[in-house]
């Protein structure tokens, strides 16, 4: 009996990271990481969905569309895992080292990217340079949503630089972000 094989292609993995909001939408029960926050974390999750819902020219879906959270409390957590409100939520630098000494958020982040193909990282300038300074994250592989201070740098690691418009991501930068998508899919 012969098997026939057929060439499949894989679909290419995508993660999209943001931070944690103040704004909670869920108070004092427990839900995703993806449904608790709103705030300027609602740009992020309208990205997740509209590339979660692209379709190729064929009609299939685009790409495997993952979601996360770097949070105070609980450091790097998937979309989907169950997180419960906290008090205190880090916006400065000082909180975000902080932060990162309780919980090893830039690394955490850094490890759950190596998987994916395209990562998509919109977090405030000074976390942002945390990650660069810790220096774990393949070239090529991260498109920034960040301050123009660091296009240079994002350049010469090979990222994709976006100016960060908008609460987190604008939606220039999310028309830009799906042709690149798109482009690396078709």
């Amino acid at each position: 009996m012969t098997k026939i094989y057929t060439e499949t292609k894989l679909m290419k993995r995508i993660l999209i990271v943001t931070n944690d909001s103040t704004v909670f939408l869920t108070k004092n029960r427990i839900d995703t990481a993806f449904n608790i926050f709103g705030g300027r974390v609602t740009e992020v999750k309208n990205l997740v969905k509209r590339l979660d819902t692209a379709e190729n020219d064929r009609g299939e879906k685009l790409c495997d569309v993952s979601f996360g959270v770097i949070t105070t409390k609980y450091g790097f957590v998937p979309g989907n895992y169950q997180i419960m409100e906290y008090p205190n939520v880090m916006s400065n630098r000082e909180e975000y080292i902080q932060a990162d000494l309780d919980r090893n958020f830039v690394s955490q982040t850094s490890f759950m990217m190596k998987p994916f193909d395209k990562v998509i990282l919109c977090v405030p300038k000074d976390m942002f340079s945390m990650f660069l300074e810790a220096d774990e994250i393949d070239d090529g592989k991260l498109i920034a949503v960040t301050s123009p201070e660091f296009r240079e740098e994002c350049e010469r690691r090979g990222w994709t630089f976006l100016e960060r418009k908008g609460a987190r991501v604008g939606d220039a930068n999310a028309d830009e972000i799906e042709r690149i998508v798109r482009e690396m899919c078709a």
